[in-house]
Formats: structure tokens, C-alpha cells, sequence
């Protein structure tokens, strides 16, 4: 897949996500934000007001530390895809 390929399919499955308004499951919320982070590199700390929240976040994001920008993305879009075609 060429990167711009990649990049309009991840951004496909951003909107997806943005756009479901069930809640999804914590184990998979939680490997979006760390995946997005990673696609994105955003760097920033997790700034829940809840510190059990931040401590979530950063675990996901330290399980992820390995992974490259496009490796990320695939993940979020793998990961987006399994979701909505398996929920129910």
C-alpha cells in the first residue's frame, strides 16, 4: 500500500471512529488512543483529570512504543475494521 494510500485509509477510519456513538469496549478504546498517537506522533502526555485514566494511557502507549507511524496505522485501521465487523 503507498503511503498516500495509507494515510486516506487511516484517515477513513478516524472519521469512523469519530462518528460511532455507541461506546466502544475499554481494551479497545485504549488501543485507538495509543495506535492514533503513535500514526500521529503526538508526543503529549494523556490528560485525563483522572489519574487511573492517565495511568491506562501511558501503559497503552508504552505496549505500543515499538511500533513505526505506518505500522500504527495499519494497526488503527486493522483494528477499526475487526470491530466493526465482528461487533454485535
Amino acid at each position: 500500500m503507498k503511503d498516500d494510500d495509507l494515510d486516506i485509509e487511516f484517515q477513513q477510519a478516524v472519521a469512523r471512529v469519530n462518528e460511532h456513538t455507541d461506546p466502544f469496549p475499554a481494551d479497545t478504546l485504549l488501543k485507538l488512543y495509543a495506535y492514533y498517537k503513535k500514526a500521529t506522533n503526538n508526543y503529549s502526555r494523556p490528560s485525563s483529570k483522572k489519574a487511573i485514566i492517565n495511568a491506562f494511557k501511558t501503559n497503552a502507549l508504552f505496549q505500543a512504543k515499538d511500533i513505526s507511524e505506518d505500522e500504527a496505522k495499519r494497526a488503527y485501521i486493522n483494528l477499526v475494521n475487526n470491530y466493526f465487523l465482528y461487533r454485535r
